[in-house]
């Protein structure tokens, strides 16, 4: 007889439970996390505006744009439905929105500013009021901003460039000029990875750029000569203080840089000094504390005063006015207007008795300066001013790096030198949080940065800027030649600190054109680590690690052509890259030894050894991947006989010209020629493995890339002639 039993039960919980418990024990993980770093989590506010408006200048058009607002909203809605714990989901839904907000905002402003740009190059007369007299004395030139007057066919702000000699007596600010100019739309990358003048000049309302031409006529006079305060105290400065010392002196007082040669203003960069041209933070940070010194000091001298009025908050209010002040007095740039702001905060701060400078602080400058002016996420100034300034916070408020540099009572021997190393510390991690998006922006970064710093710095904080400003104040009565002097040999050891860096071996890394998502990956990774505090902060290396990895491992290009098809550069065998024109200007040198990961002068083609050239033609060879690959182009405006040309094109890889090449030209691989060139915008490749990288000019929907446009006067009249 069959007897059947039943089966025992599972001693193992369902698979479903499993997941449950799991799930449950990483939200219970994830909420006590949360809760550590529950101070920390409001530093992610102006980081979720931020990454949305960097996602809506990286996607290409409106689709890509409205889905990364639907996601943030969707990631909000998921805070609220998902069973997730509160902090997680209260983070879910500000983040979402702040995501949302950002990409949203920056479409939002990038259509509110539109304006035409011109259709095509021209050489017109117009008449114009002028909006912006920018002097460059380094330059011999002066840059204006105008605005056309009933002027049918030009853009609503142009901005034109003027010989010294040729700005005529009464030309300023508020006054209407008749000029002939030759005028162009702005220029876009000239290859992949360069600077994208296109994109400023759309924020800025700029339809067109160019040269103006003698004679210029005032037609109707502005605003009294000497009335513009920062134009005058520039040149004052410049007559008390020669050459490059001057042009430093004037920017550190007014942000006018234009009094800097180009020489002085390279090796700045190049030691890791450039940020203090520029005025930001370093330079109101000393006038607001020189400010509150000398109020303090003053006020505490009567008893009365000290015995019934809270002095420090006095002070602070001094303080206040003359960072608002001196921002005005300096262009109220997007970086003076940044660093404004945060010096407002610490000063509201100070006076309610809170901790001065703060991460939050920080974010609170950075979400002020996003929600005003969303462009300024995409520009190397933005990111380099928060970049550094985040990390020597982040850095001091550390509990072991503020335990050993914490003041104490020690002799001065050792006081100065705990003073020195944090300098020092603090040095080299603004240099490392710096090095990504100098690399990214400008294909260069200083080695030495660190070092001359230390130097610099203070320097410049308790040396150049306390004896400029005693000596502006003593030119009231006459008595501020002694001062000059002295300023001027301060400025001497700046400019020598500067030239002796940028000339040291190994003082630029040069790297090519990084992509976007390692550069991405950097910075999030550092993020990571700088805004936590716990343990898990660590976990940033990852990203941080391989993204730098990407951007090392990325080849440099082999063959860099401009959009034009006018200038191009190779590789040659020895890893330099030499360059089709000798006549090519310092721009194009500039651009094309930084696209291509080049630091130091570039020589011609015809120089190169395997190279031969004549008036018209150049072909070049480079060995790679086991094949030697063959370039032609052509270098000259002259006609070329098109039957020993097309021969020549069907043996060599690629052929390169800035005119529209014959239909029988049927180069191996690849024939950039005008035609091309218009579709693709500049051009660079390698040839082991084969890739081709554009600068897309044509791709996606940003209003800068397809903007409406206006005729210029003679296309205009030719049209009508046409109809």
């Amino acid at each position: 007889m069959a007897s059947s039993a039943a089966a025992p039960p599972s001693t193992h919980p369902p698979r479903r439970q499993i997941v449950s418990d799991w799930l449950g024990g990483a939200g219970t993980a994830v909420e006590r996390w949360l809760e550590a770093e529950r101070d920390q989590l409001v530093l992610w506010l102006p980081v979720a505006v931020g990454a949305g408006i960097a996602a809506w200048f990286a996607l290409p058009d409106a689709g890509q744009w409205t889905a990364v607002v639907l996601a943030g909203l969707g990631i909000a809605a998921a805070g609220v439905v998902l069973p997730v714990g509160a902090r997680a989901g209260r983070a879910l839904l500000v983040g979402g929105i702040a995501v949302a907000l950002g990409c949203g905002l920056a479409w939002w402003r990038a259509e509110r500013v539109a304006a035409p740009v011109l259709a095509r190059p021209a050489i017109t007369r117009f008449t114009a009021r002028v909006e912006r007299v920018e002097p460059l004395p380094a330059r011999e030139l002066v840059r204006l901003r105008l605005a056309p007057v009933d002027a049918v066919g030009l853009p609503t702000h142009v901005r034109v460039n003027l010989a010294e000699a040729d700005v005529p007596q009464g030309l300023t600010r508020g006054a209407v000029i008749r000029l002939r100019a030759r005028l162009m739309p702005p220029p876009g990358p000239a290859v992949p990875g360069a600077y994208d003048y296109t994109r400023v000049a759309w924020f800025d309302r700029i339809g067109a750029t160019g040269r103006g031409f003698a004679p210029v006529e005032v037609v109707k006079a502005g605003d009294v000569p000497g009335t513009d305060l920062r134009a005058r105290l520039s040149a004052h400065i410049r007559s008390r203080i020669e050459g490059a010392g001057g042009g430093i002196a004037a920017s550190l007082a007014t942000g006018d840089q234009g009094g800097i040669p180009e020489e002085d203003a390279e090796a700045m960069r190049r030691s890791g000094l450039a940020h203090l041209l520029s005025v930001s933070g370093l330079h109101i940070t000393a006038v607001v504390g020189a400010t509150m010194l000398l109020v303090l000091r003053l006020l505490a001298l009567s008893p009365w005063l000290a015995l019934r009025f809270r002095l420090p908050l006095i002070a602070a209010g001094a303080g206040a006015v003359a960072a608002i002040g001196y921002t005005l007095l300096t262009g109220a740039e997007v970086p003076t207007i940044r660093s404004c702001v945060a010096a407002l905060l610490v000063l509201a701060a100070l006076a309610m008795g809170r901790e001065a400078v703060t991460l939050r602080l920080v974010a609170a400058g950075a979400l002020a300066v996003m929600l005003l002016w969303p462009e300024a996420v995409a520009g190397a100034s933005f990111q380099l001013s928060f970049a550094a300034v985040t990390a020597i916070v982040a850095l001091h408020e550390g509990g072991r790096v503020r335990g050993w540099f914490a003041p104490r009572e020690e002799a001065r021997w050792r006081r100065i030198g705990r003073g020195s190393a944090s300098l020092l510390l603090t040095g080299i991690v603004v240099e490392l949080a710096l090095m990504p998006i100098g690399l990214f922006h400008f294909h260069k970064a200083g080695f030495y940065g660190a070092l001359a710093n230390i130097v610099a710095i203070p320097l410049t904080t308790f040396v150049v800027m306390p004896l400029e400003a005693l000596a502006l104040l003593l030119d009231l009565g006459g008595l501020g030649a002694p001062l000059w002097w002295l300023c001027g040999r301060a400025l001497d050891l700046l400019l020598w600190i500067a030239r002796t860096t940028a000339h040291a071996p190994g003082a630029v890394a040069a790297l090519p054109a990084m992509p976007r998502g390692a550069f991405a990956l950097m910075v999030a990774g550092g993020l990571w680590i700088m805004l936590w505090k716990t343990r898990w902060r660590w976990c940033g290396l990852a990203p941080l690690v391989f993204g730098a990895a990407w951007a090392l491992a990325t080849p440099a290009p082999d063959l860099i052509v401009t959009g034009d098809g006018r200038h191009l550069a190779i590789r040659t065998q020895g890893g330099g890259l030499a360059l089709l024109r000798e006549r090519a200007g310092d721009y194009v040198r500039d651009v094309l030894s930084e696209g291509g990961g080049v630091d130091g002068e570039l020589p011609v083609l015809d120089d190169v050894a395997g190279t031969r050239c004549n008036i018209d033609l150049c072909l070049t060879e480079l060995e790679r991947g086991g094949r030697r690959w063959r370039v032609l182009a052509t270098r000259s405006a002259y006609l070329v006989d098109p039957r020993p040309l097309i021969a020549a094109c069907r043996t060599v890889d690629v052929v390169v010209s800035d005119r529209r090449l014959p239909q029988g030209c049927t180069p191996r691989w690849l024939k950039l020629d005008r035609s091309f060139l218009a579709r693709s915008g500049g051009v660079t490749l390698t040839f082991d493995p084969p890739r081709v990288r554009t600068v897309a000019a044509s791709a996606g929907r940003h209003p800068w890339i397809r903007p409406a446009t206006v005729l210029p006067p003679r296309d205009r009249q030719a049209s009508g002639a046409g109809q």
